[in-house]
């Protein structure tokens, strides 16, 4: 991600004497509706200082940009007079708006002008200061870099069109599927079937849906004054690595049978788990600081073109071959759960792979100029698709045959009130979760308190225990739906 390509008014600079050359600010302009307006004031004693103007092309920007073996003169040789590349801030060049004032004893050149910009495609301008010859830098300036005149082009950088557009769409997609979820949330409780991995899946959306809140008021901003609030789009990328790591988790913790064939995590799992997110979410800081303080902003650089990023695309992969271990475990001990694990394991096996597939595109596949605007598409399409698919493969209804859940929240808690070690951390077999949702047209009094299991005897599969005991007591599943199941004499009654 680029920083601001427009830096804050009113800089007053001053470097030491043998800096003669320094780079300001840079921006991409359209092909014809680029324009730089600028404001400079500097002593006259500093005389004679340049505004130097590079494009994108080998021969300019990166044949000068940490070239330590060239000096001043060299690096202003590159430019060509004929396009107008170089603004000499004296009177004596009439295009520069210079004057000279008078402020106490001491003169001041003023110079007060702009540039249009023509180019074949949209390009990368860099604007560099220089004198030289000796005797150091001094400059205060203002200067607005802009792209036409419209509010969703102006102030943009040409690699960030359409990123305001694509942020008000997805804000407004993905808080349909956060309302859906909810939804979708409220019938499951009614039925006790909201399970934490269903609630974790409502988080990573609702915090999605702030990330894109954030994203969007920043951008907003930005496109109003050029600026913008730096914080919120800090606090807008932060939200957003939060959901991809709850949905991450819970995609791991789904693979491994937890709240589908299992109430709990063993404990080796539950520490591997735990040290997994811990090195993700430190990776995720560091790639953080590492943007943050050590990206060049002469350079035109992607978030994962550095050695956090590339780690992250390492644990993004680990992370997928646990999830298909998992997998593999779980369908092995219950075959029965194919019809939910088939679809969710080839979905999110794409999903997996898209990530480092999409940052390896950005970062040698796609020009600079245009990087940023189709990232950002990109990467908001593949939390979409892992939002959308989730959302559709557990949708409470009966028509949907790959719901996971069979057993209710109300059960759980007897099975983890059990001893470890007795058997009854996993849950008991069951082919589909949907059954909950048959004849939803009338009430089903006789499954409210039902689990299924495969007996061991020649009795039917469809056990009941009575809401009037501590302890479940399993006996024949009724035929006749006019009689409420009966709790049996015994000592749990």
């Amino acid at each position: 991600t680029d920083p601001p390509c427009i830096l804050p008014s009113h800089y007053f600079i001053f470097f030491p004497p043998l800096q003669d050359w320094v780079f300001l600010t840079r921006f991409c302009f359209l092909t014809d509706s680029g324009r730089l307006d600028f404001k400079f004031r500097y002593p006259k004693s500093r005389c004679c200082q340049n505004i130097l103007l590079y494009f994108d092309e080998s021969s300019q920007w990166p044949s000068v940009y940490k070239r330590p073996e060239k000096d001043c003169y060299q690096k202003e040789a590159v430019l060509r007079p004929e396009n107008n590349q170089v603004i000499n801030l004296t009177t004596r060049y009439t295009w520069s708006g210079c004057v000279v004032s008078s402020e106490g004893d001491e003169e001041i050149l003023s110079c007060v002008g702009g540039r249009s910009f023509r180019s074949v495609r949209e390009r990368w301008w860099y604007i560099a200061l220089s004198k030289c010859g000796g005797g150091g830098l001094q400059l205060e300036y203002e200067m607005k870099l802009t792209n036409g005149q419209s509010f969703w082009t102006q102030h943009f950088s040409a690699d960030e069109f359409g990123i305001l557009e694509t942020d008000i769409t997805f804000l407004v997609i993905f808080a349909t599927v956060f309302t859906l979820s909810c939804y979708f949330a409220y019938n499951l409780k009614g039925r006790q079937l909201l399970h934490t991995t269903y609630k974790m899946f409502m988080t990573a959306a609702g915090v999605e849906v702030l990330s894109l809140l954030f994203f969007c008021i920043y951008w907003g901003l930005y496109a109003r004054d050029g600026v913008g609030n730096g914080s919120l789009k800090i606090l807008g990328k932060l939200l957003f690595s939060v959901s991809f790591l709850v949905f991450l988790l819970m995609l791991i913790l789904l693979g491994k049978g937890f709240t589908v064939t299992r109430a709990r995590i063993s404990h080796s799992g539950s520490v591997k788990l735990s040290i997994y997110m811990t090195v993700y979410t430190i990776t995720y800081i560091i790639l953080f600081i590492y943007e943050a303080e050590f990206f060049d902003p002469g350079e035109v650089l992607y978030a994962y073109d550095s050695p956090a990023g590339y780690g992250l695309m390492g644990l993004q992969l680990l992370a997928y071959v646990w999830f298909c271990y998992a997998v593999l475990v779980s369908l092995k001990h219950y075959p029965e759960k194919q019809p939910f694990y088939i679809p969710f394991f080839a979905a999110y096996t794409l999903w997996f792979f898209a990530v480092p597939v999409m940052a390896l595109i950005a970062n040698f596949g796609i020009s600079r100029w245009a990087r940023e605007k189709i990232v950002n598409g990109i990467q908001l399409g593949i939390h979409l698709y892992a939002h959308v698919v989730f959302l559709a493969i557990t949708r409470p209804s009966a028509a949907n045959k790959n719901f996971p859940y069979h057993v209710r929240t109300s059960q759980i808690g007897i099975l983890l009130s059990s001893p470890k070690g007795m058997g009854t951390e996993s849950f008991p077999h069951h082919a589909y979760g949907n059954s909950s949702f048959l004849g939803d047209s009338q009430p089903n009094f006789t499954e409210l308190f039902s689990i299924h299991s495969v007996s061991k005897s020649k009795r039917k599969p469809k056990d009941a225990f009575s809401s009037q005991c501590l302890l479940p007591t399993i006996m024949p599943y009724v035929a006749t739906p006019a009689t409420p199941p009966t709790c049996t004499a015994s000592a749990e009654c």
